[in-house]
């Protein structure tokens, strides 16, 4: 027997039990093995990190991932999914920090780094179970048992081998450059990073326009002159007040011309002369303020207006070389006497700001070249080490020697209440203010970055950091970037590839303590290094250095870690690689580069790391390089995917995938971004533990393509069980009922030829392959949302809502005939298709569905090695579209009679008569023998579905009346000012006009002498009912409904609802399809009655009733409530 389906189907319960199968039976490995190993299909999974939980957000980031690795696995393919562990970096770090009570700089003191790390071991795969289990839950298919892991010792000798290839290459240099830095975590940041979703926040600041006093000498005689005063000031505009103490220059617009102004300051009333650019004077002084009178006025006015004179103006050449005070004399730099002095920079514009630039070049690129340019020295200080550091310590504090100011923060790294928060640019405003040195001080709103982990300001800070020259092949990026097919396009060309177009070096250093260690030891005075790119390089080298005395022995086996259970391996970590001292080749101690590298660099390498390649399985590695397929959230864009890339066209000159699809966010139902904090989070386990796997994967993918922002609402997944899964449920459980009374069951030796079977299964048939071919192509083209829909709508609207319940007389004939045989197998073959092409979206529903299925012949099916001799649906080749089966002509056809069935409901509806009433005849007026003839081909499905006893294709197109009026959406743009002439002319049309328009789709009219010609898209064509008839036209196609109902027609429709009600009762008794009953109606209304004698035959074989009557002595055991009338009713099972 076919399993039954109990309803409501418990889809949790169902895949869990499908779970078992597949572990039992040991598909998913079997799902590989048992592909050849020439026809592979490589994945690349990106390494999740286990120190956190899983969220909703993963369910739809690896459903994705699953649907192509299953669906190529049905296409014949070897899919190894190798699994990985993002160990490393920021989240670790920073979470062990939380949870110790401790910062950064408190590692190496408090707590020692051995300890530390030790901690972050711990921590990283704290959640692994979950992610394990939510895993299995989803059913993403990807092998846990042999992943990849970042901290272990062969990974990271790979990712040594790799950076000593760049290394050889050139690519590998060390700089000194501003960059950005986040106090918060206490490391640098590279710009894929700082470009991470979400960093650039809008924060309102303190911004203060500073006034730089200019020094009198004789390069300022000329604007002396100009200012009528020696007591001139230059004014310059910033957003970060805090950085003007580290001021050491103003930059010009060498080209930009400037004004003079007298005026006064706006805070003391005291005169000044200030100058900025011509262009930006109106920001700053009201037309209302301009004149002498105005300035004579000022100092005994109410001030609310700033007074000013223009005194004349001067270009940014003029400027250049004057010299300026320091604006905070806290502390001086080197060379002092060639700082605090105008300079002229090309970034310089008139845009906003003053037009003069503040230059700080310690907390700014661009100001720390064109200081570098200009001989301008940065203001540094001494720390305590002796070395020279800018005046904001690494922890975002003021050093020591900042005086009044020393100790501060820059910005809120404490995290506190911004209200409490004792905001420095704020003060530092005040100061000016007092001492007559800011004219004006304003909140300002703008975007600021701030670190992707730490979710605090980062810094523009110097930094003595080690860089990728990805630069060198920019070019290449470029070019290779174009070949990738990006899902969606706009995100290759447009984000990713403008960040190529806008590529700088990789900034690889990261000054933390939990990574992979930068395997690059220097002599002190940098004059000699060596990259290691081995461990077996690196002890060849101890030897040496053993050897030379500056060892004592080789270390590197005291100290190993266990890495998963029952394995070893050394730990090349800090700080026992820290301990490691080389020799040069002149004989200089060599000591590690303290850095560690990004943590990005370590999931970019897994093509290569998961292999241990370069340093062995070099063909493992080419079977597996490039990845055809990858896919993980859009912010991966400028992380996963650059590092991939980049490393892929520096190392191999090749692209490291060739499809990607860069999924969008999974946000609450109102569209705001999920969180814990804010209580709109989803639990995953929750939501697949209520709705099951199937719906949640289904939902999330037929809802809106995977690149797009997904408003994730549960009542979506209701919907979806409700519409596709109960629909598909329903009619799997109407094929077993009817089977399994029959005794049927589906032979692949037996099968009824398709060319003998009825057209309706010709049809289906043809749709069932049409719709294969179409899936394939979605499923080829990374677009799961059509496949999904595809599959969807022929469940619901060409199998169930048509086929099945045009067919259900069939199934329900008493014999097992050739035509209930071809019902039976054509229906199933249906569903197994379905099954396999819904496999990779809902893998376990579809398991289900297929075991149900196929089960019974199984034993045959291995026996004759047919597509259905595999046990799992997974391991089954998906069915290919059979041409033969393909009968476009059939599907127009059909098509046509759905039309047809279309607006003949529609006029039943607004008649408002039931279909179970039957009507006399439906009217098709037809242009031509063709269609005429495919009328014909489709009348019996027609009068099935609409109930009526004749269908007539008529020449005869007077049965319906005909007018035209224009459609003003295309003649109105068309025809213009000639519209009404236009209006005039299709209006004027008459019936022959009409009826040729529709046939050959054009028609000339003269439309103010000119020929024109219409389209059917110009033309309104309306129909007007004839007496006795309700028609309806759409889309060229027109159809009459005769309404005429005589007394034989009441009395059949008042039997068919008889047969309803009674079905209803049956159901609602609990009985079943096989079971007969007796049935006695009250004799209490005459029409029911009449009915019953005129039709009683017809409602006793549809209801399975021996005896049907009506009787004046019928003691009621229920009611059948109709229309206009109850009828008592005594029902029972025939014995």
């Amino acid at each position: 027997m076919y399993p039954v389906a109990n309803s409501p189907l418990d889809y949790a319960a169902l895949a869990r039990e499908v779970r078992v199968f597949w572990q039992e039976r040991d598909v998913f490995r079997r799902s590989v093995q048992e592909r050849p190993t020439d026809q592979s299909f490589v994945f690349f999974e990106g390494p999740p990190s286990a120190n956190g939980t899983p969220g909703i957000h993963h369910v739809m980031a690896r459903t994705v991932k699953d649907i192509f690795c299953r669906y190529h696995t049905q296409l014949g393919r070897r899919v190894e999914r190798k699994g990985g562990w993002d160990t490393h970096g920021l989240p670790v770090e920073l979470q062990v920090e939380k949870e110790l009570g401790i910062t950064k700089e408190d590692i190496g003191k408090s707590i020692s780094v051995e300890e530390y790390n030790r901690r972050c071991r711990e921590t990283v795969m704290r959640y692994k179970g979950e992610w394990d289990e939510l895993t299995q839950q989803m059913g993403y298919w990807v092998d846990l048992d042999d992943p990849y892991i970042t901290f272990e010792a062969d990974y990271i000798e790979s990712c040594w081998a790799l950076l000593k290839r760049l290394y050889d290459k050139g690519y590998l240099y060390k700089g000194y450059t501003i960059q950005p830095y986040s106090p918060g975590a206490g490391t640098g940041l590279s710009s894929h990073e700082l470009n991470q979703p979400g960093t650039y926040r809008d924060v309102k600041d303190t911004t203060v326009v500073a006034m730089f006093r200019v020094t009198a000498d004789e390069r300022s005689a000329a604007l002396q002159k100009l200012a009528g005063t020696d007591d001139a000031f230059i004014l310059a505009w910033t957003t970060t007040p805090w950085t003007l103490p580290a001021n050491t220059a103003l930059a010009v617009g060498a080209g930009i011309r400037y004004a003079v102004v007298r005026t006064f300051n706006p805070y003391t009333h005291e005169p000044a002369t200030v100058v900025l650019a011509a262009d930006l004077v109106s920001r700053y002084f009201p037309e209302k303020g301009e004149g002498v009178d105005a300035l004579s006025a000022y100092p005994d006015g109410d001030k609310k207006t700033v007074a000013w004179e223009k005194l004349g103006e001067v270009t940014g050449r003029d400027l250049v070389g004057l010299r300026y005070e320091q604006l905070f004399p806290i502390v001086q730099p080197e060379n002092v006497e060639n700082a605090f002095r105008v300079i002229a920079a090309d970034f310089v514009t008139t845009e906003d700001g003053t037009g003069v630039v503040h230059i700080s070049p310690t907390f700014g690129a661009d100001d720390f070249r064109a200081a570098q340019q200009a001989g301008v020295p940065a203001l540094m200080v001494t720390g305590d080490d002796g070395k020279q550091t800018p005046i904001v310590d690494r922890t975002g504090k003021y050093v020591p020697q900042m005086g009044p100011w020393a100790g501060r923060y820059v910005k809120n790294y404490p995290g506190v209440e911004e209200k409490a928060f004792p905001n420095l640019d704020v003060d530092l405003a005040v100061d000016l203010k007092q001492r007559g040195r800011a004219f004006k001080v304003e909140k300002y709103e703008h975007p600021y970055p701030h670190c992707w982990r730490t979710d605090k300001p980062v810094l523009y800070y110097p930094l003595d950091s080690w860089f990728i020259r990805t630069t060198a092949v920019k070019e290449r990026l470029i070019e290779l970037n174009r070949s990738i097919n990006w899902k969606p396009e706009s995100t290759g060309s447009g984000r990713f590839g403008n960040w190529l177009e806008n590529l700088v070096d990789w900034n690889l250093s990261r000054s933390r303590y939990w990574g992979t260690p930068l395997p690059i030891w220097r002599t002190e005075d940098g004059t000699e290094e060596i990259c290691i790119g081995s461990v077996a390089e690196l002890r060849a080298e101890i030897a040496k250095a053993v050897a030379a005395g500056v060892m004592d022995h080789d270390t590197l086996d005291e100290h190993h870690l266990a890495t998963r259970a029952g394995i070893q391996g050394l730990d090349l970590h800090r700080p026992y690689v820290d301990e490691i001292v080389l020799i040069s080749a002149t004989g200089k101690p060599m000591r590690r580069e303290t850095d560690l590298i990004d943590v990005w660099f370590d999931s970019g390498a897994m093509p290569y790391a998961q292999w241990h390649f370069p340093l062995e399985n070099g063909e493992k590695f080419r079977q597996n390089f490039p990845a055809d397929f990858i896919a993980e959230g859009v912010d991966q864009t400028r992380g996963w995917f650059f590092t991939l890339h980049a490393l892929a066209v520096m190392l191999e000159d090749s692209v490291a995938f060739r499809n990607v699809i860069a999924n969008g966010l999974v946000l609450d139902k109102e569209g705001n971004k999920m969180s814990k904090r804010l209580g709109n989070a989803v639990d995953p386990f929750a939501t697949i533990a209520q709705y099951g796997p199937d719906a949640t994967r289904w939902y999330m993918i037929a809802n809106a393509p995977p690149w797009e922002n997904l408003k994730f609402d549960p009542a979506g997944i209701l919907e979806v069980q409700r519409r596709f899964f109960g629909t598909l449920t329903n009619t799997y459980a109407f094929f077993a009922l009817y089977a399994n009374l029959d005794g049927f069951r589906v032979r692949e030796s037996d099968l009824v030829p398709v060319a003998e079977r009825p057209e309706l299964d010709r049809w289906i048939l043809s749709k069932l392959h049409s719709l294969v071919g179409e899936v394939r192509g979605h499923f080829d083209a990374y677009d799961p949302t059509k496949a999904a829909r595809a599959v969807q709508e022929f469940v619901t609207d060409q199998l169930s809502n048509w086929t099945v319940r045009l067919s259900r007389g069939r199934f329900r004939k008493g014999d097992l005939t050739t035509d209930k045989k071809a019902a039976f197998e054509t229906l199933y073959e249906c569903l197994v298709v379905v099954g396999q092409l819904m496999a990779p979206i809902a893998p376990f529903y579809a398991e289900w569905l297929y075991g149900n299925m196929t089960g019974h012949l199984r034993a045959e099916a291995e026996e004759r090695a047919t597509p259905l001799a595999p046990e799992s649906v997974h391991l089954t080749l998906l069915t290919q579209p059979s041409a033969e089966l393909i009968d476009a002509s059939l599907e127009a056809r059909m098509a046509l009679a759905q039309q047809v069935c279309s607006l003949g409901h529609a006029l039943r509806k607004k008649a408002a008569i039931k279909v179970r009433q039957p009507l006399p005849r439906l009217l098709v007026p037809v242009l031509s023998d063709k269609a005429a003839a495919d009328i014909a081909a489709i009348t019996d499905i027609i009068m099935t579905e609409l109930n009526v006893k004749y269908v007539h294709s008529h020449h005869d197109t007077h049965l319906v009346i005909k007018s035209a009026k224009p459609n003003f959406k295309t003649v109105g743009k068309r025809f213009g000012p000639r519209l009404k002439a236009a209006t005039a002319a299709i209006q004027a049309l008459d019936r022959a006009a009409i009826d040729a328009l529709e046939t050959t789709g054009t028609f000339h009219v003269e439309v103010d002498g000119v020929r024109e010609a219409l389209t059917p898209d110009d033309v309104d064509i309306r129909t007007e009912d004839v007496p006795g008839y309700a028609s309806a036209t759409e889309n060229g196609l027109t159809v009459a409904l005769d309404l005429t109902l005589t007394d034989e027609l009441r009395l059949e429709g008042v039997a068919r609802e008889l047969v309803n009600r009674l079905q209803n009762l049956r159901k609602d008794s609990g009985l079943d399809v096989q079971d007969r009953i007796r049935v006695r109606l009250a004799d209490s209304q005459p029409e029911m009655n009449a009915a019953v004698a005129a039709f009683g035959d017809v409602v006793r074989s549809e209801v399975q009733a021996v005896l049907l009557e009506t009787a004046p002595d019928v003691v009621p055991t229920g009611s059948l409530v109709f229309d206009e009338y109850e009828v008592g009713v005594q029902l029972e099972v025939a014995g």
